[in-house]
């Protein structure tokens, strides 16, 4: 059982449930094949329903623009000049499950043990999930079962909007003018891909979402993607003797030739590299093999992919008449390298945090967030934790006292960044004065 408790937290507490369940019955899933942003129409949906909340806030200049970005400003406090701080999170869930339909559950006063969700078979085992055992007492909210629950990132954006009234209902508390922005399709590497970050004119920003109470992240894997494929030759298998090149039979060898432990998901922790292949298409006359390439070193990042494509080349080098095609697009950088300048960023969350009455835990992130390219556009963005867990799939949960918890922080960070000198004139985001 978690020994913080915190007056602030508790009072947010049912604004950022009840904030949360609305949210997550929109079906937001992102689609991977985007013809145009937002790539789905709950998106759009979202953000319009987001607009309306800011604006019955006060935040008189919410709006959504054609790409699906939802954007909004709380005036600083006071008369003196303040900084100006982004706050993110993002509108889209994962396309890796089901996402339609979501029925959160919330788990009154979790006595521990296992979870049976209601669908699906669904159940939560502290056994394979031991952070449930830290949340004896607590609320905890689950999907029902066959669907993803959404708190990635619906938690993130819910404690944004809960914070950021509290602040506008409380004008005695310290704040800096604060940038909010909740993006679409981060889901599928594209959330910083239309963001103008000269226009959302903040001196950094933070996402909010993260999973663990407390957690604090300056680091991220760098991603590329592999696309793999394979033309064989389709012969009818009754007259295919010496003729047929069987295009499946092909990418299941490279799968097969992967190695199986050190270098794939379920095999790697902490900062350790993978070759994930997330989706497969095959029939004998063609087939596609997509693959997330992960590592924190940019170096080791380069090997791993070279070993997936020397694999590739071999085994469909070994048929004459089969074609190979390879795709590799980078997709984000580790974002350590932008932050590393300007250690005040990290330093002022980690005091909010500290704040809050809670420990900063500062692991990378074995994953990326919009922070990775808006960091190397310009805009230094750590992430900070929104609480939820078992992200992407139908066990995915979240518990009340931590999006709560992920609120207050929110707040902590306003008043720490209140007391923080107004960037001058002509200066970007990331602190540095232009050339003119």
């Amino acid at each position: 059982m978690s020994t913080y408790t915190s007056g602030l937290a508790e009072s947010l507490a049912r604004e950022v449930l009840e904030r949360f369940e609305r949210y997550v019955r929109i079906d937001t899933q992102a689609r991977r094949e985007r013809t145009g942003s937002p790539s789905t129409p709950g998106q759009l949906e979202l953000g319009r329903l987001l607009v309306g909340e800011l604006t019955a806030i006060g935040l008189a200049d919410a709006a959504i623009d054609d790409n699906g970005y939802v954007t909004a400003t709380l005036p600083a406090v006071g008369s003196e000049p303040k900084p100006t701080i982004g706050l993110i999170a993002h509108l889209d869930v994962s396309p890796d499950a089901p996402a339609a339909g979501v029925e959160p559950i919330v788990h009154r006063d979790y006595p521990g043990g296992v979870i049976e969700l209601p669908r699906a078979g669904t159940v939560l085992d502290p056994a394979s999930m031991p952070l449930l055992d830290e949340k004896v007492g607590e609320d905890i909210v689950t999907a029902s079962g066959d669907t993803l629950l959404g708190a990635d990132d619906k938690a993130g954006i819910a404690e944004i909007v809960t914070a950021v009234a509290h602040l506008a209902g409380h004008p005695e508390l310290p704040r800096p003018n604060l940038r909010i922005a909740f993006t679409p399709d981060e889901e599928v590497g594209l959330g910083a891909s239309l963001f103008d970050v000269e226009a959302f004119g903040a001196r950094c920003a933070y996402t909010v979402d993260g999973s663990t109470l407390g957690e604090l992240q300056d680091e991220t894997f760098t991603g590329s993607e592999a696309i793999i494929t394979i033309e064989g030759v389709d012969v009818h298998p009754g007259f295919a003797t010496g003729k047929l090149v069987n295009a499946a039979r092909l990418a299941s060898r490279i799968i097969a030739e992967l190695p199986t432990e050190g270098l794939s998901p379920e095999t790697t922790s902490g900062r350790e590299g993978f070759i994930h292949i997330y989706e497969v298409q095959g029939t004998a006359g063609a087939a596609k093999i997509r693959a997330i390439v992960r590592d924190f070193d940019d170096e080791l990042l380069a090997g791993h992919v070279e070993l997936l494509c020397a694999i590739a080349e071999r085994v469909v080098g070994e048929e004459p008449t089969a074609r190979l095609t390879i795709e590799v697009d980078a997709q984000y950088p580790n974002m350590r390298r932008y932050l590393e300048p300007i250690p005040e960023v990290v330093d002022i969350a980690e005091r909010a945090l500290r704040a809050e009455g809670l420990a900063p835990i500062r692991n990378p992130i074995r994953g990326g967030t919009d922070g990775s390219m808006l960091s190397a556009m310009g805009l230094p963005t750590p992430n900070l934790f929104a609480g939820g867990h078992e992200f992407h799939s139908v066990r995915e949960w979240v518990s009340v006292q931590d999006m709560a918890a992920a609120a207050a922080v929110i707040v902590r960070l306003a008043g720490e960044w209140a007391s923080e000198p107004a960037v001058p004139s002509g200066t970007p985001a990331g602190g540095e004065p232009r050339s003119t």
